[in-house]
């Protein structure tokens, strides 16, 4: 079967699932494992924001989107010219990757007999049966299964091991000028790690807030996530963001890596345990030794 996926996400879930020799198209931002390009097509492409601060990089999105204009390019012949057979994508959001409706008019417009699936997860339980919706997609339920199976007892080792301890309250920031409380499957990750979540969107979209708002929900710990930016990236952001919660603990998390994309990394971000993911910025309080306990 041939595979193109126009998400960082889905590609990560079809080479777990095993299927990397089956992927044949993906996008400029697909990356896991590092070898990922070779023998592929980048088919979609977007601006390279590197270089932009958070408040530039949200004027673009705010303009683009005002504009009715797209923030990712498809570039068609080069999907026509794959003959793919399963075309994976999403609606989930518009900031990380192309509409699936948009690929389905090209797909029309091209001719192309490819399956179209959009996966849309808001909860860490449908992020799990996203995978599913691949393997069997993909022809592979199978090793969806015992893929999802694996995960959710690695879910469960967590969710024991802070069994019984005090949840401190956890806020996470997804975005900072202006600053976002983090939404979809994040509440259910702080969760899982023994956290109570505050000034976040169950279930639903992230939204922007404001510093007060987040300080009244009185977070314990805050934890830094910029979409797109990495650990370094993060970390510099998290250290402005410090001065506006003199006193929680503030971390700063690689945010691609560990908790935005809706793939199987997921659950390294809630049993968060490596120091090359995640750093403390300036604080009052001592760093835990473990980072997925919040106690």
């Amino acid at each position: 079967m041939r595979l193109v996926s126009l998400l960082p996400s889905a590609t990560e879930i079809v080479y777990a699932l095993g299927l990397g020799d089956d992927l044949v198209g993906v996008t400029f931002e697909c990356e896991v494992p590092a070898s990922y390009r070779s023998g592929t097509t980048v088919v979609v492409g977007g601006r390279d924001t590197r270089g932009m601060s958070p408040g530039e990089i949200d004027a673009y999105v705010r303009a683009q989107v005002a504009a009715g204009a797209d923030l990712y390019t498809l570039h068609s012949g080069a999907l026509a010219g794959l003959d793919p057979d399963l075309i994976l994508t999403q609606d989930l959001c518009r900031v990380c990757a192309l509409p699936s409706g948009r690929v389905a008019d090209a797909v029309a417009h091209l001719g192309c007999r490819a399956d179209v699936l959009s996966l849309d997860p808001y909860t860490l339980d449908d992020v799990l049966e996203s995978i599913r919706a691949v393997g069997a997609a993909a022809r592979v339920p199978d090793r969806a299964e015992a893929l999802v199976d694996g995960l959710r007892a690695r879910l469960a080792a967590v969710r024991a091991a802070v069994a019984g301890r005090p949840r401190r309250r956890v806020a996470v920031v997804e975005w900072v000028d202006p600053p976002f409380g983090a939404g979809h499957w994040i509440p259910d990750l702080v969760d899982v790690a023994g956290g109570e979540p505050v000034a976040t969107h169950r279930g639903a979209r992230s939204a922007p807030t404001t510093w007060e708002a987040l300080r009244v929900a009185r977070p314990e710990v805050v934890l830094v996530a910029p979409c797109g930016f990495r650990l370094d990236g993060a970390a510099e952001q998290a250290a402005a963001v410090a001065d506006h919660f003199p006193d929680a603990q503030v971390w700063a998390l690689d945010a691609d890596g560990l908790i935005v994309r809706a793939g199987p990394r997921l659950v390294d971000g809630a049993d968060l345990r490596r120091p090359r993911s995640c750093t403390l910025s300036p604080s009052p309080h001592p760093a835990p030794t473990q980072p997925a306990a919040f106690t």
